[in-house]
């Protein structure tokens, strides 16, 4: 999506505005009953939403909803075909204190780390979700930043901690009129942040507990897929056979402070080599092999 032009919905002057044709379009698509819009900012969102004849609901920090705290779903009164979040993007822009009233420790860009973030960001989202009838639709406008050197992708840390199976699109918005457009950032080699995310989840008619229960078993198995990537890694960097002790200390170089803190993490590579015949085959006593 590209909408160079915000129109005239919600404020010009409110930092970080989503253009009004995104909502539109959205709406187009879409076509919901009910939308509701748990950080309506300006209220762009719900303006495009009313001119479309859509009963649409906005809730915002500003005006005493807390989204990290408060249900959307018992705000509201009735479940949405359609809830979109469009939260601050870290600490880019600084809401409460700057762009409206006073600083509020509540405010998502006050997080005090980027894993503060993406923990509230998740449970805002799980929020969303429940206040969402099964078969529609929730989701959030999110973009990335980079600062000091550091690129921070917040759309890949919402899609990993969110369940894989609503994932219903990853839509690329451009970006247009930023404050940053008119900076020069010293010896940056890489282009501006020239883009936004529109995620979409759609519903399944699943019980809170067991989506969570499959958020478990997605996160365990990519954990167990990194581990056997690394000793994959390993072994081939050691000429794709070796001893255990050898794959020990390759790994041991690498990351010897996360290691110091499991004691166990000897026995988890013994594991892998021993549970993937697939991909390793033990060629003589102690010493494996990629298969």
């Amino acid at each position: 999506m590209s909408f160079p032009d915000r129109g005239n919905w919600g404020k010009s002057a409110w930092r970080g505005n989503c253009s009004g044709h995104v909502y539109k379009e959205l709406f187009e698509r879409l076509k919901p009953g009910v939308f509701v819009d748990p950080m309506v900012g300006s209220g762009t969102s719900v303006e495009v939403a009313k001119e479309m004849g859509i009963e649409a609901y906005g809730l915002d920090l500003h005006s005493g909803f807390n989204a990290v705290r408060d249900s959307i779903l018992l705000a509201v009164g009735k479940p949405a075909d359609l809830c979109i979040s469009h939260p601050p993007y870290g600490a880019m822009i600084v809401y409460s204190g700057n762009v409206w009233g006073k600083a509020d420790p509540n405010d998502l860009s006050r997080c005090p780390s980027d894993e503060d973030f993406h923990e509230k960001m998740q449970l805002v989202l799980m929020n969303q979700r429940e206040a969402t009838n099964s078969g529609g639709y929730y989701g959030t406008i999110i973009g990335d930043w980079r600062r000091k050197g550091v690129y921070t992708s917040y759309q890949a840390e919402m899609i990993a901690r969110m369940p894989k199976g609503e994932l219903a699109a990853v839509i690329i918005k451009a970006q247009h009129n930023c404050t940053s457009d008119r900076k020069t950032y010293g010896l940056m080699k890489l282009p501006h942040i020239l883009h936004e995310y529109i995620l979409l989840w759609q519903k399944k008619a699943v019980p809170v507990l067991l989506m969570l229960r499959d958020l478990a078993h997605q996160q365990y198995s990519r954990l167990t897929g990194t581990w056997k990537n690394i000793v994959k890694c390993i072994l081939m960097e050691l000429g794709g056979k070796s001893d255990l002790s050898a794959i020990y200390q390759e790994i041991e170089k690498s990351a010897p402070d996360k290691l110091a803190s499991n004691p166990h993490w000897k026995a988890k590579i013994r594991q892998t080599l021993n549970q993937n015949e697939d991909l390793f085959r033990p060629v003589a006593t102690g010493v494996w092999a990629i298969a």
